[in-house]
């Protein structure tokens, strides 16, 4: 049965969609939204505020918020600093498209090329990390001349015809023809290595094989290599440190050139550093993200080396990216993470909510691998260590227990059997504790 709507009258007032019950958002979801839109749990969970690190649904229950909308909060839900920021530009100037020039754009532009892995660094600004991926393998392909562009297995860059084909996931690959160009190596997955290896004795076979793959699936020369250097939706698989190096080196002596997608790994959520590349020593020669950097509204970031950036001719235009409000919350939440010291604070808080994890996996024996930089972790759940069999089942009973608990995780992984942790910067060892305390409750009612 369908919602019953109030009719409008003839002055065309419409229906107040603020007196919404929890139970009409839900079934309005259901009626109005395409099917592909899913939820986590069983019973949708429909939200209604938030603000720092917690976030209460219709009901009036409180989260603790260790998943931050995928890893885009940030600094927090509805920072002072932040938001203040956003709302006097949104008095001020509220929109125009690329055509003109605005302080906003240009000021966010010349801090993202402070805070470059080179000089004279170029950015173009979208709306979403898909739309900053599309832009780096045109630019890459301009550059290069060349076609076929190398992705890693388990990863994931977006929705769009062209992120979907770069995508080495296929949960999250739809429609009948997807683009051609496109030849996926092996990841850096040690806890499952598809040679069935050990690290370090290896000898990171998995970055090695890169050379044959180049060598069969195109003509021997490349445009790019797209990677993220920690794989989110793949469930955080971590590379080890030599692997980015290998294939770096491989791709440039192939014609080709690095894309670093940073759209979840950016802003110091690896600890210590900018970008989740730096902690690989590898310099890309383009970098893109979204999410987190403007704490919760549409952007996208397309940054190059002043070469690739110049190699895209002729004219383009984004109608809302560059935005005065999106860039102006991106900008304060770059001179946030700067005065706070919050890569220092990733490292650290970061630090101790890997022991903790660790202390759990001692715990319980269906945790198999612990995994992650930073303030971006994960457990990955197994049947038992011995056979590695993805636990698909126990980690949506751990997500619902987690709940009731009042505590926000995500999902993640190939089986979806990875519980994805990534919380505010901003986040103190306190939170950490009690984040531990639940999910240790909720693993407790739900696994051994």
């Amino acid at each position: 049965m369908g919602i019953d709507w109030p009719k409008l009258d003839k002055r065309c007032h419409a229906y107040d969609y603020r007196l919404m019950t929890k139970d009409e958002i839900v079934l309005a979801q259901q009626e109005c939204l395409f099917p592909c839109v899913f939820h986590y749990f069983g019973e949708p969970l429909v939200l209604t505020r938030a603000k720092d690190q917690y976030v209460w649904d219709a009901d009036g229950n409180q989260y603790l918020d260790f998943f931050g909308g995928i890893l885009t909060v940030s600094v927090g839900h509805c920072n002072g600093k932040v938001n203040a920021a956003v709302h006097k530009q949104l008095d001020t100037l509220q929109h125009v498209s690329t055509v003109f020039a605005t302080e906003p754009q240009a000021a966010l532009a010349r801090r993202v090329a402070e805070i470059a892995p080179g000089p004279g660094w170029k950015s173009f600004f979208t709306n979403s990390g898909s739309e900053a991926n599309e832009t780096a393998i045109l630019a890459a392909r301009c550059y290069t001349g060349s076609d076929d562009i190398i992705a890693l297995r388990h990863s994931y860059h977006g929705r769009s015809a062209v992120a979907m084909a770069a995508t080495g996931n296929g949960t999250w690959r739809h429609g009948p023809s997807l683009q051609a160009g496109f030849v996926f190596a092996h990841n850096a997955y040690c806890y499952r290595c598809p040679f069935g290896l050990s690290y370090p004795s290896c000898n990171v076979r998995c970055a090695t094989d890169l050379k044959e793959l180049i060598q069969t699936t195109t003509d021997g020369k490349v445009a790019a290599l797209i990677a993220e250097p920690i794989q989110g939706v793949g469930g955080f698989i971590t590379p080890p440190k030599e692997y980015f190096p290998i294939v770096a080196g491989i791709v440039r002596d192939h014609g080709g050139i690095v894309i670093s997608d940073e759209v979840q790994t950016a802003w110091g959520r690896t600890g210590n550093k900018w970008w989740g590349m730096e902690q690989y020593e590898v310099t890309p020669d383009v970098i893109t993200s979204a999410k987190g950097l403007a704490n919760g509204l549409p952007i996208g970031l397309t940054a190059a080396r002043p070469e690739v950036a110049g190699a895209i001719k002729g004219l383009s235009l984004s109608t809302f990216g560059g935005g005065p409000i999106s860039t102006t919350a991106a900008k304060a939440v770059i001179d946030l993470v700067t005065e706070e010291n919050l890569l220092a604070n990733a490292a650290s808080t970061g630090g101790h909510l890997r022991a903790g994890l660790e202390e759990l996996k001692g715990k319980y024996t269906q945790i198999g691998d612990v995994r992650g930089m930073g303030l971006m972790q994960a457990i990955e759940l197994v049947e038992d260590r011995a056979s590695k069999e993805p636990a698909k089942a126990a980690t949506q009973r751990v997500m619902e227990a987690a709940r009731d608990q009042g505590l926000l995780v995500g999902r993640g992984g190939l089986h979806g059997n990875c519980i994805r942790i990534s919380p505010p910067l901003n986040i103190h060892r306190t939170d950490v504790d009690e984040f531990l305390r639940r999910l240790d409750a909720a693993l407790a009612r739900e696994i051994h």
